[in-house]
């Protein structure tokens, strides 16, 4: 049983890390295109 519950929290934690490696990237990208990240997003950036 123990084995499961660790299982789910490694899954977890593995997830979430993802998801904040996923938006430092997707940060760096918007700020070399010259925009600026508001609520997760990428605006302002020139056409």
């Amino acid at each position: 049983m123990f084995k499961l519950i660790r299982l789910m929290i490694f899954v977890l934690l593995a997830f979430v890390a993802g998801q904040f490696y996923e938006r430092s990237q997707t940060s760096e990208r918007c700020a070399a295109l010259s925009g600026d990240m508001d609520a997760g997003l990428c605006k302002g950036i020139p056409k």
